[in-house]
């Protein structure tokens, strides 16, 4: 059984990973700690953080998509 989708909850969605986008890129632009130890496990933690921003890229689109659908659906 499917659930229908809102454009709320579309909406909702939208703005929970445009946030952790956000989120994503602010710790990116932070730089690496001066500490050789903390750059080691900050660089571990980029390469899960560049897969969650791909990850968040792809739902966003998937998600613009759906919201142009509904438009279309509701201006015919």
């Amino acid at each position: 059984m499917s659930k229908t989708i809102t454009r709320d909850e579309l909406l909702t969605k939208q703005h929970e990973l445009i946030d952790r986008v956000t989120a994503i890129k602010r710790d990116f632009e932070s730089g690496l700690d001066p500490d050789l130890e903390e750059q080691a496990l900050q660089l571990e933690n980029y390469e899960v953080l560049q897969r969650l921003l791909e990850q968040a890229n792809a739902e966003l689109d998937k998600i613009d998509e759906q919201l142009k659908k509904m438009a279309l659906v509701s201006n015919s």
